[in-house]
């Protein structure tokens, strides 16, 4: 099990809340109005599942890690993955601002809301895409057996005592909580070693 593995599972959990924000977004538009609940939830699961786990165990782990193995940060991909992660949590920051006149029915902001909403979808789509295609096949190359089972380790590490013992489980059972709500299929997410899925 490479510790790639274990992200790109994450990534199928993070593209499935995704296409609950569009839904979410095209239901707004339809409406006029913002369904608060459900875009609270989707919010507070890209902040914690997708920024703070997910792009945690990059932005702590993996990519310096990259970088001792020969990577370059400036003007290299760990670099455009840092600026695409600070780019992303701007247009959650957008969202959030929004929110809340959205689910008032105020019309400028449901617009507002949903520019955001769809800034963050091209970008993350786009960011994930880049991972898997650039980004982790570089990372196969470089990384030892014995790193990846370091990695392993760490994300595991940062799941239980950064996150909180249960805190993965929840945010997967979100995912699929909003995936009923907004009729989205739900993806499989690989168990692994470290996770305990």
């Amino acid at each position: 099990m490479q510790a790639t593995n274990v992200l790109m599972s994450e990534h199928r959990v993070i593209e499935q809340v995704l296409n609950c924000l569009e839904q979410l977004s095209v239901e707004t538009m339809r409406t006029g109005r913002l369904d608060r609940t459900p875009a609270q939830q989707i919010l507070e699961f890209f902040r914690q599942f997708a920024d703070r786990c997910h792009h945690g165990k990059e932005e702590d782990l993996l990519f310096p890690l990259l970088e001792t193995r020969g990577l370059s940060r400036e003007g290299g991909p760990t670099g455009v993955m840092l600026a695409e992660h600070e780019a992303g949590r701007a247009s959650l920051r957008g969202m959030a601002t929004h929110l809340l006149q959205a689910a008032e029915g105020n019309a400028t902001a449901c617009q507002h809301f949903v520019a955001h909403a769809r800034d963050y979808l091209d970008l993350l789509r786009q960011h994930i895409w880049k991972e898997e295609n650039r980004l982790f096949v570089m990372a196969s190359r470089v990384l030892s057996d014995t790193d990846q089972t370091q990695l392993l380790t760490q994300f595991h590490a940062i799941e239980q005592d950064e996150m909180g013992k249960g805190t993965h489980e929840y945010y997967l059972g979100l995912a699929n909580a909003l995936a009923d709500r907004f009729q989205v299929p739900h993806v499989q997410h690989t168990a692994t070693p470290c996770c305990h899925h």
